[in-house]
This record gives structure tokens, sequence and C-alpha cells, in this order.
């Protein structure tokens, strides 16, 4: 009963990644009645750049103990000295109704997101440095109500976000290149720093790449303004990444009756638009991939503690408007969305050739030969 108990808690919490469009999986007043904060948005200081100058506002930057973004499964190891260095803004972890942002210290969504951590930030520790801060971020009922609060919490967490990317600016360094990623929530803040910190600046020229996972882009009304194109090839550099992870038969309408209600970012409506879909398989948006091609998909442990690397022949290709389809649906242990959505296992299906994507684009960036992540074995 009570591993059954922490695996209800455990779903709850993963369901929370959804973002914006998980509203659409509880419509109904008593799950809106458990989950949105009854409170008046409250926010709080802003956090200045300086206060990142802390280790304790990180889960991850090279000089933090213990660092979750380190991890590797067996046969893998973080990279010696990496030459990037790379931003990471992980998804929600936060449920609880109390606040419409989550306090820095609650130790179940910081526990969360370390594991978030493990399983898709440690995909970059090849060939960079993580850095991920902790934010206020806003919790997972913002994106049940329509409440002028969740908005003010999101822009709230976004703060946070930001002021720790201006001190990640800071020290890295003024020339070292960089990745930015994240998913779901995180990849949200993303798009909104790749807006307003990268593009139309000199930035945008140390961007390796951009990986804004597990989040609906716009190629018509959102993609100009994130200042770098789609990823178009496997050895481009200085793009954009993005997938929604679906198995067949795939709905993914919870996602795209919201998205067809709102307006991009150029003041158009995103109604009938095609969404931004890399196969991160081939590094492509045209070219499907069969299972052999899948190097390596992280397995999670049943307390989602940990993972192994195994090969379950999971495929991939862009279909629609913008999804990515895995074929049929493949058994990881649960934490599967209505609509056989993946949006979960985004980054952990695809670890390996997410790693060696990485390495590649880097590669081409910079003309430096880094040693790719090897295939595990078969």
């Amino acid at each position: 009963m009570a591993r059954k108990f922490v695996y209800l808690v455990l779903f709850l919490i993963l369901v929370a990644i959804a973002g914006l469009f998980a509203f659409r999986l509880y419509p109904g007043a008593l799950m809106k009645a458990a989950l949105v904060p009854s409170e008046k948005f409250v926010g709080g200081p802003a956090t200045p750049m300086q206060a990142y100058e802390k280790r304790e506002l990180w889960f991850s930057r090279p000089d933090i103990p213990g660092n979750p973004a380190l991890w590797t499964p067996a046969s893998f190891k973080p990279g010696e000295k990496p030459p990037v260095a790379v931003f990471f803004v992980h998804p929600t972890s936060y449920i609880d109704r109390a606040h419409w942002n989550a306090p820095l210290d609650d130790a179940q969504a910081n526990k969360t997101a370390e594991v978030f951590l493990r399983g898709q930030a440690s995909a970059f520790n090849g060939i960079g440095e993580v850095w991920a801060p902790r934010y206020r971020q806003a919790t997972f009922g913002a994106f049940l109500t329509s409440k002028s609060e969740a908005q003010k919490a999101l822009d709230f967490a976004y703060r946070d976000v930001l002021a720790s990317f201006d001190e990640f600016l800071k020290e890295v360094g003024p020339d070292r290149p960089i990745i930015l990623a994240g998913h779901s929530q995180g990849a949200l803040h993303l798009e909104r720093l790749l807006r307003e910190r990268v593009a139309g600046q000199p930035l945008a020229k140390r961007i390796v790449a951009a990986y804004v996972v597990g989040w609906p882009i716009s190629k018509t009304t959102d993609l100009p303004a994130l200042g770098l194109p789609e990823c178009k090839t496997a050895e481009q550099s200085n793009c954009i990444l993005s997938w929604q992870s679906f198995a067949e038969p795939a709905d993914p309408s919870m996602i795209t009756d919201v998205y067809d209600a709102t307006t991009g970012f150029d003041g158009k409506p995103r109604k009938g638009t095609d969404m931004v879909c890399t196969n991160p398989i081939t590094g492509t948006p045209d070219t499907a991939a069969n299972g052999k091609a899948n190097l390596g998909t992280l397995i999670p442990s049943k307390d989602l503690g940990s993972a192994t690397l195994g090969v379950p022949g999971v495929p991939a290709k862009c279909i629609g408007r913008g999804f990515l389809s895995i074929g049929a649906p493949v058994n990881l242990g649960g934490y599967v969305l209505p609509g056989n959505n993946y949006h979960v296992f985004d980054y952990s299906m695809f670890w390996v050739n997410v790693r060696n994507d990485a390495a590649r684009r880097f590669k081409s960036f910079s003309g430096a030969n880094p040693a790719p992540a090897a295939a595990i074995a078969r």
C-alpha cells in the first residue's frame, strides 16, 4: 500500500510537467479546487543577479558537490573539462496549492527537480558543464486556471530564471560556447529568454543550440521572434530543436485545442500553424528513424531515483502539425499522459542520441573534435 501511495504522489508530480496544456486533463471544478491556490498572488522580492552568486541557489553548477546533472548510467561518464556551458531550466516539480510559486526550500519539489536533472540535463554533461538554477516556479495549479494570478506566477518565476541566467553569463565568461536547454515549464521560460536576451543580440552567436523541448513553438508566429532558426540538418549549429512525443494512436488534442486558441509572439493567431518538430534520433525534422537507430533509452527505476540504460528500440518521426511519433506504445514504467502522450520521457527515450546530438552540433559550431557519446553495447 505504501508503494502504491508513493507511485500516486509521483504520478501527480510528473503530470505537473505537462504545463499549460495539462488543464485539459482535469476540467472538473473539484480538481481545480484541489490544486489551484485560493490565496491572492503575493509574489515576493525580485531575486537580484548577485543572489545567484551563492551555490545554494543552484541545483547544478561545476562547484556543487553531489551535482545531479553529473549522473550518468553505467558505461558513461561526464566529460573532463567540457568546453560548453549549459544553462538548463527544469520542468514543474511543485504541485502544492499553498502558494502560487514554489518556495526555494520546498523539500519535495527540490527532490523531484533533482530527479528531472538526472534524467534530462545529464544528457549534456559529456560536452558541457551544466548550470541549473533553483527558481520559484509556478505551481501546477497555475496551469489549470485563467485567473490573472496564474500569469503573474509565471512572470514571477521567469524573474528568477532571468536573474540566474545573468549570473550564469557572468560566471562562464564572455566567449564560452553555450547550450540552452529546458523542458515543459522550463522550456516556456527558455522561449522568453530567447526572445528577450538572445534575439538580435551578440550573445546569439555563442549559442551552439537551444533545446526547447516539451513546449510548442509555432513556426509561423513564434519562431521568428526567438532569434535562431529551426535546426534543419544534423550538423547545423546555432539553431533551435523542439519535440513533443506521442505513441500511436496519438491524440494531441489537449495541446492543439489550447494552442489554437492562443496568440503567437507576432500578435497573430497560432490556429492552424505548424510547430517545430526535431527528430532527436536523426537531428532533423524530415527524416524518420527506426528503433535500431535509437542508441539508448533511460529506463527509470521504480522509485524514479535512478535509471538504467536499455535499448527498447523506440523509433521516431515527425507527423502532422509537428508532433513526434514513437510508433507503438513502449513500457517505461507508467507515467504516460492521456492521448498516448509520452511528455514525461521526451529526453530520456533518446538520451544517448541527444548526447551525441549536442557533441555533433558543437563540433560543427567550433571546428573542435569532441568525442561523441558511444552507443551502448547491444
